[in-house]
């Protein structure tokens, strides 16, 4: 981290144990979104960079392998938490972290639950296409019908979710969201 270059080093040293201490937070509550905990503290060493860094840079930094810190760029990358971005005189990939948290959470989510609601949706369909076909076969079994039935409208409350789920997802996407809960 560059921007400690002409600190005294008491000063260098209380400024990064601030610093780390953010870092660690960042990279444990990422881990509970299922990110590793070194993507969350990569992610962290990024935010306080003072601009683009290379693999070789974090590597170097962090003490991991360029596999590791590629995997993890790549990560970030997918879920727009950090940007490639252009350098004037270099051949090297240059990345910087996208600061906007409040987007951070919104790209975050929306990916992850629009991956899941899509795949949910598609067993849900296809069940409930069996079990209308199951109806049609037992017609004339009361039995079947009446479980049958119940299945299908359970089934059904769940699309109903989903169908609420990608309306918030929608409103991340869109920022809607911010007019409901707004930024500070």
């Amino acid at each position: 981290m560059n921007d400690l270059e002409g600190l005294l080093p008491e000063q260098i040293e209380r400024i990064s144990k601030v610093r780390e201490r953010v870092i660690d937070s960042i990279g444990k509550n990422m881990d509970l979104y299922g990110i590793t905990l070194s993507i969350g503290h990569l992610y962290g060493y990024m935010y306080f960079n003072q601009g683009p860094v290379t693999l070789d840079e974090l590597s170097s930094t962090m003490g991991m392998s360029k596999t590791s810190m590629s995997t993890g760029v790549r990560t970030l990358l997918d879920l727009k938490m950090i940007d490639k971005v252009w350098g004037k005189g270099t051949r090297k990939d240059l990345f910087e972290v996208v600061p906007d948290w409040h987007q951070n959470f919104s790209d975050y989510f929306s990916i992850k639950w629009r991956k899941a609601v899509e795949g949910n949706m598609t067993a849900l369909n296809k069940s409930l296409s069996e079990i209308q076909q199951m109806k049609q076969d037992y017609a004339d079994e009361p039995d079947i019908e009446r479980l049958l039935l119940t299945d299908e409208t359970k089934i059904e409350e769940a699309i109903k979710y989903y169908r609420w789920l990608l309306k918030l997802i929608e409103a991340l996407e869109t920022g809607k969201i911010f007019e409901l809960i707004p930024k500070e």
